[in-house]
């Protein structure tokens, strides 16, 4: 039995020494891996509240909260892209510094969790959480934690009922940040509560600033004609704009990135992959620009308004591109 058990003995320090240049092995591979590539619209999201761009107004406001290490209940609003979500993300990560940021932070995306069972479990249970500590730097930790509901107007109207509730019962240990596109769509209850900070759509310089920035910083060659239509497609959307030029890299694979090739990026067709809503929008200037009567602009451009807001609530693309060609055709066989 002894001689088993030694027997066993062995055979296990064996294995774990086999298990131990395994992983050392494995850990000496993982090293020699290359990072995962980021997307560039988080690789070169605002570190700081000094770094967003365009919105002097709100960064203005909280650089005075942070300075007393405080901050009210916040309502961003404004059109996508224009930097709701990262300014509250830099702000907390001043407050908080880096290793507290992930205890003292909860991100939801309400619009993947709108209803009124995650207010009751998610949101409820962490701001029920006490917070204690202070930051390693020394400086001063607020005694409160965040809770950031992006998408908010995506909220059932019951759900929204019971978040103000939450926000009443825990305002000593918790502030809410809530970021939508319509604010019309946030129960009054919700926006009395709140300080209000509209993000307007950034200028075309801001945007071809930033642009240019990551250009140089990605080696990527980028004609001035490119530029220029990359911020004309975006709309002041600065998310979108980086996004198309990522695109737009790999798609060259290191050539200079042209006007043509943006317009291949940005699209017009929905089968090739393309947002309904850019369709939408070009559409527009092109009906604008176009020799129809007065009549039949407005009647065209009444349907272009109906299909946005119908895509905007989740419609099925391709009936609301048929529905909208259909009223196009119908119009411009008026004048044959």
């Amino acid at each position: 039995m002894q001689a088993f058990l030694k027997g066993t003995s062995i055979s296990t320090k064996s294995l774990l020494t086999k298990d131990r240049g395994v992983a050392a092995t494995a850990g000496s591979s993982g090293e020699n891996k290359k990072a995962k590539p980021v997307p560039w619209v988080e690789k070169y999201r605002p570190k700081c509240v000094d770094e967003v761009a365009f919105q002097e107004e709100v960064v203005a406001v909280l650089k005075k909260s942070l300075e007393g290490a405080d901050l009210p209940n916040l309502l961003f609003y404004g059109p996508p892209g224009t930097g709701k979500t990262s300014t509250i993300l830099a702000a907390a990560r001043e407050l908080f510094g880096p290793e507290l940021f992930r205890l003292r932070v909860l991100e939801l995306n309400a619009s993947d969790e709108r209803g009124i069972q995650v207010v009751r479990e998610k949101v409820k249970n962490f701001a029920q959480l006490t917070v204690s500590g202070s930051r390693s730097d020394g400086k001063p930790c607020p005694p409160f934690k965040i809770v950031i509901l992006d998408e908010a107007d995506s909220m059932t109207s019951a759900a929204q009922a019971a978040l103000r509730r939450t926000m009443e019962k825990e305002s000593k240990t918790t502030r809410f940040c809530l970021i939508c596109n319509y604010v019309s769509r946030i129960i009054e209850p919700l926006t009395s509560r709140c300080s209000k900070f509209r993000f307007k759509p950034l200028s075309d310089k801001i945007q071809q600033q930033r642009l240019l920035d990551i250009a140089e910083k990605e080696n990527v060659k980028i004609s001035d004609e490119g530029i220029a239509y990359l911020v004309k497609v975006s709309e002041g959307d600065l998310r979108k704009a980086i996004t198309f030029l990522q695109s737009a890299t790999r798609l060259t694979g290191g050539k200079e990135i042209t006007e043509s090739v943006i317009t291949d990026i940005a699209g017009d067709l929905i089968d090739e992959g393309h947002a309904a809503t850019q369709l939408v929008s070009q559409l527009h200037d092109v009906v604008v620009e176009n020799n129809l009567s007065d009549k039949q602009k407005s009647i065209i451009t009444e349907k272009l308004a109906d299909v946005d807001k119908c895509l905007a609530d989740g419609a099925d693309e391709h009936l609301q591109l048929i529905s909208l060609c259909a009223t196009v055709m119908q119009q411009l066989s008026q004048n044959c």
